[in-house]
């Protein structure tokens, strides 16, 4: 039988070669095209969430959770997987033959072995939680590091450099504390293998010594029995290793169900009014808001915006200006009161369907890493060259673009860095335009202006701001001194309402306001 049992043996290792590469190669794909579905679905689900969600929340952070939290899947669909499930196949193929060969010897031999499970199942499941830790801890390391290299200018200003360094050194520190936890709980765990796996060799040497002196078992069995033994111990030791690698794959799945189990932003099942082309009345009735509980930030807040007149909202810092604004773009929900628009309320509005009609313009304006023309129509990515060269006009963007060697498509750097303060809030204006809504919202859209550039736009504003809903928020009161209304908060109430000149006739806070800013 030589020869056959060669064959048959060759012929086997050349199936297991074959079927673990296609195997590892076959769910290696499989592992990175669901790690890709994962991040995709996360990040659908980010950007449906509420925007006191990223109030509240880092943005290193929540990237950490997008691109970090699904890593650990790789292990459960990869190599492990493969190593897992023809682990187990083995590990019971090498149990039936050890039982036909000698079952009493197999139950010496099995309850190290079940020991050894036990530790292992409550080790994994008191790890857990550390590896859960340890990814909450990677993602506030990675928000703070991503915040620090967005202001670096702010951090050189002020040698900050040794404060930033000292920051990352704690949180660092904190990352290597977990893990030094995880490493003594996996090593309890390696540590328990050799021990038992040791009493059970000192098991099997013994009894089966016996047994083959007692004639009970032959030479042969015993050495095939042993043989066996390391088919049915191999495996599990394994598997152990594999176990620490699962847990923490589980760690990051239980951090992404966080993610997916929270509510996206509309999800109210009232919200079932569709908005196909508004007239835009904005009313608030009796609007209370507060970001914290007990502290109102909006008090009893009751007026109409009518459809395409321009509503200028005034008040000292904290007075509730640009609270109003995000009630009136749907950021924000009244704790009490109704925002309605067009006599219906925004809370029984689909936001898509209403949002699609909005515009934003706001004092710290985000810009995209891309070129001028690419964060111009970014609100509506089909827009004609006509289009783009209007709202260009119209914004003044043309008087810097045209200097520039690529002209509209000249790359502004992250955040639109190589631009001026002044530069992106025009591109800001632009983009707001082009997207053409019937609802606007300006907040110190013109605090980053120079003079000559403010006289500029608000050339431009007063013809293109017809038609439209607008909502104006400046310190800078001569920019609005042409609105409908003046609304004039103070400690979240409206105190004074009306026109520029009935206004400054009443001499009343808003006269208080203008004139001192006149004198300054």
């Amino acid at each position: 039988m030589l020869k056959l049992l060669l064959t048959a043996v060759g012929v086997a290792i050349a199936v297991q070669a074959i079927t673990s590469l296609l195997l590892t190669l076959v769910l290696s794909v499989q592992a990175h095209g669901l790690i890709r579905d994962l991040r995709v679905r996360i990040q659908n689900q980010v950007l449906l969430l509420p925007v006191k969600f990223f109030d509240d929340t880092k943005t290193g952070s929540i990237v950490s959770r997008v691109m970090n939290d699904v890593e650990g899947v790789r292990n459960l669909v990869g190599t492990g997987l493969v190593q897992l499930l023809g682990g187990t196949l083995t590990a019971i193929v090498a149990g039936v033959l050890l039982v036909r060969l000698d079952p009493i010897l197999t139950l010496v031999a099995i309850l190290p072995l079940a020991t050894f499970g036990l530790v292992s199942l409550r080790a994994f499941k008191f790890i857990r939680p550390i590896f859960r830790e340890r990814g909450a801890i990677q993602a506030d390391v990675t928000g703070r590091l991503t915040e620090t290299l967005g202001g670096i200018r702010v951090v050189r200003g002020f040698h900050a450099e040794e404060a930033e360094r000292k920051v990352f050194m704690d949180g660092a520190t904190r990352l290597f504390d977990n893990v030094r936890k995880s490493l003594l709980t996996t090593s309890v765990v390696t540590s328990s293998a050799t021990l038992l796996m040791g009493v059970s060799s000192v098991l099997i040497m013994g009894a089966g010594a016996y047994r083959v002196v007692n004639g009970h078992l032959t030479v042969g069995d015993f050495f095939a029995f042993t043989l066996y033994l390391g088919f049915l111990v191999a495996p599990i030791v394994q598997m152990s290793n594999i176990g620490t690698q699962i847990t923490e794959a589980f760690a990051g799945l239980d951090r992404m169900e966080e993610i997916l189990g929270m509510d996206p932003e509309g999800a109210e099942p009232n919200r079932i009014v569709e908005v196909p082309e508004p007239k835009a009345e904005i009313e608030f009735q009796n609007v209370t808001f507060a970001y914290e509980e007990g502290v109102d930030v909006l008090k009893e807040v009751d007026f109409i915006a009518p459809a395409g007149s321009v509503t200028a909202l005034v008040g000292s810092s904290g007075s509730g200006k640009s609270t109003i604004a995000a009630l009136a773009a749907s950021f924000l929900k009244p704790r009490e009161g109704r925002v309605l628009v067009d006599g219906t309320d925004l809370a029984t509005i689909r936001l898509d369907s209403y949002r699609r009609h909005l515009g934003v313009v706001l004092q710290d304006e985000f810009l995209f890493e891309g070129s001028i023309r690419e964060n111009i129509v970014f609100a509506k990515p089909d827009a004609t060259d006509e289009e783009v060269e209007a709202a260009v006009r119209a914004s003044h963007v043309h008087e810097f673009s045209d200097r520039f060697d690529k002209g509209l498509d000249t790359i502004i750097g992250e955040r639109g860095v190589k631009l001026s303060g002044g530069q992106r809030q025009r591109v800001a204006i632009a983009r707001a335009l082009i997207a053409n809504p019937r609802i606007l919202i300006l907040d110190e859209a013109t605090s980053s202006l120079d003079t000559e550039s403010e006289a500029l736009i608000q050339d431009s504003l007063d013809q293109l701001l017809a038609g439209r809903t607008t909502f104006v928020i400046a310190h800078r009161l001569s920019t609005i001194r042409r609105a409908d209304q003046i609304l004039v908060l103070e400690a979240g109430r409206i105190v004074e309402r009306g026109t520029h000149d009935e206004l400054i006739a009443h001499e009343g806070r808003y006269h208080e306001l203008y004139t001192y800013q006149a004198r300054i």
